[in-house]
C-alpha cells in the first residue's frame, strides 16, 4: 500500500476489520487506477476529477463501503443512504463476505 495515511487508518483497526479494509482498497484501486485517493473526512475515499466516488468508513457495527451516487447503481446488498448524494452502501464485519465482482461492477 502506498497511500501512508490510509496504511495508518488500517493500522487503527481491529485484525478484522484491518482485513476488510487491505481487501476493499486492493479492490478499489485496482478497478479505478487512475482515482486520487487520500483520507478525506478521517476516512479513505476515491475522488476522480475532484469528485468522491466511493470510500470506506468503521462503524460500530462494522466497515462500511460507501459509493457517492450508489442509488443508481441497481445492485443487490447495497442499501440506499438518506443524504443529498443519492448515496448507496453496504457493510461488512468479515473480509470473507466481500463479493470482489460486485464491488467490481
Amino acid at each position: 500500500m502506498s497511500n501512508k495515511e490510509i496504511r495508518e487508518y488500517h493500522n487503527k483497526q481491529s485484525r478484522e476489520e484491518k482485513a476488510i479494509c487491505n481487501v476493499l482498497y486492493t479492490e478499489i484501486c485496482r478497478h479505478l487506477p487512475e482515482a486520487e485517493h487520500k483520507i478525506w473526512h478521517a476516512h479513505p475515499v476515491w475522488f476522480l476529477d475532484g469528485n468522491p466516488i466511493v470510500g470506506y468508513s468503521k462503524l460500530k457495527a462494522g466497515i462500511r463501503l460507501m459509493f457517492w451516487s450508489g442509488a443508481s447503481f441497481d445492485e443487490e446488498g447495497l442499501e440506499n443512504g438518506s443524504g443529498k448524494f443519492k448515496d448507496a452502501s453496504i457493510l461488512y464485519t468479515s473480509a470473507d463476505q466481500i463479493n470482489k465482482e460486485d464491488v467490481s461492477r
